[in-house]
Formats: structure tokens, sequence, C-alpha cells
């Protein structure tokens, strides 16, 4: 499978913010899907993701802000974020474990090619 990330770009602080990844294929059923992101001089840090039960989970920095929704007519999957801040400006990537009987296998693990978001 491959993921394509859209909707990354400048925005103000308080604003808010849609990013989209497109699979080449179907992966409701046989992937966990994530969100991910990269600071400068920092090290790439889960955002938002979909465990084995599709429950989300949410970094701390991003709770309140945050929602991760799927689109399995479309292969797509959604990060919304709102409320961002100035320490929200990174690149962002979605990714996809593989999800075999409701565990996801990191180890799997498929990246899209990142998606700038720069929050002034």
């Amino acid at each position: 499978v491959q993921l394509v990330e859209s909707g990354g770009g400048s925005v103000q602080a308080g604003g808010s913010l849609t990013l989209a990844c497109a699979a080449s294929r179907s992966i409701y059923y046989d992937y966990c899907m994530g969100w991910f992101r990269q600071a400068p001089g920092k090290e790439r840090e889960e955002v938002a993701r979909f465990d084995g039960d599709r429950n989300a989970d949410y970094a701390e920095s991003v709770k309140g802000r945050a929602s991760i929704s799927v689109d399995s007519t479309k292969n797509t999957f959604q990060l919304q974020m709102n409320s961002l801040k100035p320490e929200d400006t990174a690149v962002y990537y979605c990714a996809a474990d593989r999800r075999v009987g409701g565990i996801c296998y990191e180890s799997s693990r498929v990246w899209g090619q990142g998606t700038q978001v720069t929050v002034s």
C-alpha cells in the first residue's frame, strides 16, 4: 500500500487545519492508521492513531485539539487539528501498520511522504 498526504500549509495560531491521507487501496480492515510529526531538531512523535480495536489514541500535547477519522469508502483518513499553536509546526506523516487479529504490527509500517504544517 502507498500513502499520500495532502492539506498541509501555513496557518495562524488559533486556526485549524485538516490533513488527509489517501491510500492506494482499501486499508480500513487490514491496517491501523495514524499520524506522526517531526519538528526541526526533534524526533518523530506520534500524534494520533487508531489502535487494533479501532479506538483513537492521542498524544497529550494534542488532546482536545485533534481528531482522527477514516473514510473507508474513499480509502482515506484525516487528521483535523484546531487551536493550532506554533509548537505544532512540523512535517506531518501519515502511516499504516498491518492489522492482524486486532494487533497492529509496527514492523510493517508504511509511511507517507510528509506534509509541512507551519503555525505562526
